[in-house]
């Protein structure tokens, strides 16, 4: 009786081992499909919760991911983390890069990412982890989408309703049943564990030279970016959080953000910096 209940101990304690380990906002740990831990599902540092059910699984692995094409202009663009475009999806849509591909290789390298860039066209386990990770996204966008929607001051923020300027935003889900302007510096302010869900009905535009701010401990990949419009970010201006795009995600010139951009379409930047938390 004394080794059973003995037993009983050590599997539970296993299984608060696994429940506080597996989930995080960590480094690539090869999270991109360098050696196929792409087509797995969420584990260890590659585990991004989508607030307290869902999570960006397989498409975690990515700074960037997008299921038409990834562009970067004639300025060089500085990405930590990897990059790749979605199923069916040849290298040739990845542009501006400059990528340099070995011979039966599954990714290729670039100067402009400091990781690697994966296309359908490489060679296995690629094409089953490009779509594996697109899968992913697309479950991640719908769970963002079908959370309950925000109310009272969570539901059109904003003066007129959809313009934010210059307002802090406590942790919660906020819902916007159109347009999202933002025309001033933002804060998000919250602890390391809270999380941000921005439903976006709309297209999402920021203006130039203005900056979403972090206080009181606020994490970028808690924050997340669920728009059904194009996103446009303007030149100069720094993002923070995980862009959940239904259709294009556009940077401006010399424009950054801590998170990750994740498209249903395309993906454009102009010697923007992308920092994978």
């Amino acid at each position: 009786m004394r080794t059973i209940f003995n037993n009983k101990i050590l599997f539970v304690a296993l299984l608060l081992t696994v429940s506080l380990t597996g989930c995080g906002g960590g480094g690539d740990s090869g999270g991109g499909g360098g050696g196929g831990s792409a087509g797995a599902v969420c584990s260890g540092a590659d585990c991004v919760p989508l607030g307290t059910a869902g999570d960006l699984a397989a498409a975690s692995g990515y700074a960037i991911f997008a299921n038409t094409g990834i562009h970067t202009d004639a300025n060089a663009s500085a990405i930590t983390g990897n990059i790749a475009a979605g199923p069916g999806v040849t290298s040739t849509a990845i542009t501006g890069f400059a990528l340099n591909l070995l011979a039966g290789s599954p990714f290729s390298t670039s100067a402009q990412v400091s990781g690697e860039v994966y296309a359908f066209d490489y060679a296995i386990p690629t094409p089953t982890n490009v779509t594996t990770a697109s899968t992913a996204m697309g479950a991640a966008y719908d769970d963002a989408a079908g959370r309950p929607a925000g109310v009272g001051p969570f539901l059109n923020a904003g003066s007129p309703a959809g313009t934010l300027n210059g307002q802090t935003l406590a942790h919660g889900t906020y819902t916007w049943t159109s347009n999202v302007n933002i025309t001033g510096d933002i804060t998000l302010s919250g602890s390391s564990t809270d999380v941000w869900i921005f439903q976006v009905a709309g297209t999402l535009d920021m203006a130039a030279n203005k900056k979403i701010i972090l206080s009181g401990g606020a994490l970028p990949q808690n924050i997340f970016w669920q728009v059904s419009g194009a996103v446009t970010i303007g030149a100069g201006t720094h993002f923070e959080g995980i862009i959940l795009g239904k259709t294009g995600i556009t940077f401006g010139n010399l424009s950054s953000i801590n998170g990750r951009l994740l498209a249903q379409t395309a993906v454009t930047l102009d010697a923007t910096t992308v920092t994978r938390p």
